[in-house]
Formats: structure tokens, sequence, C-alpha cells
């Protein structure tokens, strides 16, 4: 039987400030020695929080476990892709989950994910696209009174 993970909607809702002290007083508790599951589900509470910092420190350590615990990669791709997308890190979070479709085709949460991750970037190309339009626009405008003025003199 497979794990069973949140849809991409999840990531949402954070933990409540004393869930995640009852997960970072286990990982610091550990110290020097931290197991892998305890830091993993730290990294988890971190990725869910609302603050960025929490958020980078989660993908910071989802990253470490990604490079030093195989077993564990394919837990920790779609977190690291869900992680970066709340940070912003479309390209990171489209790679991320990319891999994990790669092996996983039918994965329900990642494909939500994948929506979720297009929507944005659409979104963000348009309103780019927006700016510089209207930037376009205003140097038009600026040069077109440039070059009127000149002609005056």
């Amino acid at each position: 039987m497979g794990l069973i993970l949140p849809d991409a909607a999840d990531a949402d809702s954070p933990l409540k400030s004393d869930e995640l002290q009852v997960l970072r007083a286990q990982y610091e508790k550990e110290g020097y020695y931290v197991g892998v599951q305890t830091k993993f589900n730290y990294a988890w509470g971190l990725i869910k929080s609302s603050s960025r910092n929490e958020q980078q420190e989660g993908v910071r350590l989802l990253s470490d476990i990604f490079r030093n615990a195989p077993e564990r990669r394919r837990e920790c791709l779609y977190y690291l892709a869900l992680g970066n997308y709340k940070l912003g890190n479309y390209a990171e979070a489209r790679r991320y989950n990319d891999l994990l479709l790669d092996h996983e085709p039918a994965n329900l949460q990642a494909s939500s994910l994948r929506g979720l991750i297009d929507d944005k970037v659409a979104k963000e190309g348009l309103m780019g696209v927006a700016i510089l339009s209207g930037v376009a626009i205003a140097a038009g405008v600026v040069g077109g009174m440039l070059f009127k003025g000149a002609r005056r003199r």
C-alpha cells in the first residue's frame, strides 16, 4: 500500500504554532544526530508555514535529505516542489514535480500541483507582459514628448 499524501491545496493551511513547536522541539532534541524522519517531519511543517523564512528552512532541510538519503527522495520530491512553489521559485518547483511525475505519472497530488504551478506561471507571465507593455507605452509617450519638444527649439 502506497503512502497517502494530501492534496496540493493542503499547502495553504499552516500548522498551528504549537504543532510546529512540537516538531521543532523534537528536531532540536535530537541535535547533531537528528533522524531522517524527524528532519522530514520538521521540514514538512516548515513548508506548510506562512512564514517565508520557515519555508526556506524547510526547503533547505528537504534538499539535505534528498542529497543524503536516497531512499527518501521520492517523498522529498513533492515537498521540494511544493516548497519552491510557495516561495515563487516556479522553475525549481516544476523541475521537482516533473521528476516525481516521471516516476509516478498517475500521482494525483503531483498532477494537482502541476496545475497550480502552471496557473501561477501563466498569471505572472501575463502580468509581466502587461508591465512590459505599460513601460513601452510610457517610453513611447515620453520619447514623443521629448521629440516634440526638441522640434520646437
